[in-house]
């Protein structure tokens, strides 16, 4: 493949970067990966200099790497600019046919084209960048794959952050790449600012069909005994609420006839990993929000740069449709965080009734390919659009309930 690992000089490209006082090179080159110690000090180095989100931390990125399927060799992308490193990402290549037969070259930025293992869902994805000159950083290193795909290669791009994908559209107008459209999606959330500037009330700020339904559903709850919500301390009490977690959560989709996050054999090892060793550190929070002692919701949330992003959930069933244990646990959960002083409630892509009633802000995440303009690649995007066409009519009919895994 004409992407695969260069020396440094021939991965040389000209930027100015904007946090330095002189216009200086920012090289990039390809690599493969390193020893995961060293990685991880590389890493969680330029880390400390970045604003990168959540799923760009080494919190997630350490576990995905330790848990990845056998056969995958991740390559690591490289930016450097006056003997320091101002960029890393990393590249999984897979071979894919379109249609079945038309072999493609794939270079997948944090995912590996291992279908089963991307359904633990990379969101807010790009490039772990020095803060200071992110926006250049990005560019030259997306620059850079993009003038060595070949005709039958693409770049494979998921969850972008918008900063990502604007950098993307550039360098496709720069390249005459064409950018496919996979999958469109939004992320949304709390503003905790917009509610601290209308009187930090959160509950009363909703609209009144909602408030009453959530209102309502505490008071019968709080009718078997006393309404709890607690958050998990330490590693042990957070696994224990992240079973908890597992039970809800698959009785009611296997309820619906549909197999739930669980079923998927990465799930669980990744994610006891994630919290095991994300706990300690403050960025993985398990709530459980009981009635008389009796657990009726779970949340799995994550907590960065003091955004609470919401992950998963496990929620009881119940027969009277006055009670809303969903609705109540993630109101319980964003007053709370509210009362923390966090910045927001974040609920991130896939489609959830809740997520427009609670939500006072949007913006898109999308999911792309970068590659040259291609008769299987159009023909492919058609029936991608066909398919999306389904897909939303799927999605609609979907509202009221909670996603059963990110990307499912």
């Amino acid at each position: 493949m004409s992407i695969w690992p260069r020396t440094d000089s021939d991965g040389t490209l000209p930027q100015r970067a904007t946090g330095s006082a002189t216009a200086t090179e920012i090289q990039v080159a390809l690599h493969p990966l390193p020893s995961m110690p060293e990685l991880a000090r590389a890493w969680t180095e330029l880390e400390s200099r970045s604003d990168s989100s959540f799923f760009l931390s080494w919190t997630w990125i350490g576990p995905w790497l330790a848990q990845m399927p056998d056969g995958i060799e991740p390559q690591l992308l490289v930016a450097r600019q006056g003997g320091g490193t101002v960029g890393l990402a990393l590249l999984c290549p897979r071979l894919r046919r379109r249609f079945g037969l038309l072999p493609s070259h794939c270079w997948m930025l944090h995912e590996t084209g291992d279908r089963g293992y991307d359904r633990l869902f990379m969101e807010y994805n790009g490039i772990l960048a020095d803060r200071r000159f992110a926006d250049e950083v990005t560019d030259a290193m997306l620059q850079w794959l993009g003038e060595r795909l070949g005709a039958n290669d693409e770049l494979v791009l998921g969850g972008l952050t918008l900063a990502a994908e604007r950098a993307a559209r550039r360098v496709a107008a720069r390249t005459g790449h064409t950018l496919q459209l996979r999958v469109a999606d939004s992320a949304q959330w709390v503003d905790f600012a917009t509610v601290r500037a209308a009187g930090g009330d959160f509950r009363g700020g909703l609209g009144r069909n909602t408030r009453a339904a959530v209102n309502r559903s505490e008071r019968l709850y709080r009718a078997r005994g006393a309404l709890e919500h607690r958050v998990a301390t330490t590693v042990d009490e957070a696994l224990e609420y992240f079973a908890g977690l597992e039970v809800l959560h698959q009785a009611g989709w296997q309820a619906r006839g549909q197999a739930g996050a669980f079923a998927n054999a990465a799930f669980r090892p990744f994610h006891r990993r994630l919290i095991a060793e994300g706990m300690p550190q403050g960025a993985v929070r398990l709530s459980r929000v009981s009635a008389g002692g009796q657990a009726v919701g779970y949340l799995y949330n994550f907590v960065h740069r003091n955004r609470v992003l919401n992950y998963q959930g496990g929620f009881a069933f119940e027969t009277d449709n006055r009670l809303k244990p969903g609705l109540l646990s993630h109101v319980l959960a964003i007053e709370e965080a509210l009362a923390r002083g966090e910045d927001c409630y974040d609920f991130m892509s896939t489609p959830a009734g809740h997520k427009p009633l609670l939500s006072n802000a949007e913006q898109p995440m999308n999911w792309l390919t970068l590659g040259p303009d291609r008769f299987s690649r159009r023909m492919e995007a058609h029936v991608r659009r066909a398919r999306g066409v389904m897909a939303d009519a799927v999605k609609r009919s979907l509202r009221g309930w909670i996603a059963p895994a990110k990307g499912i």
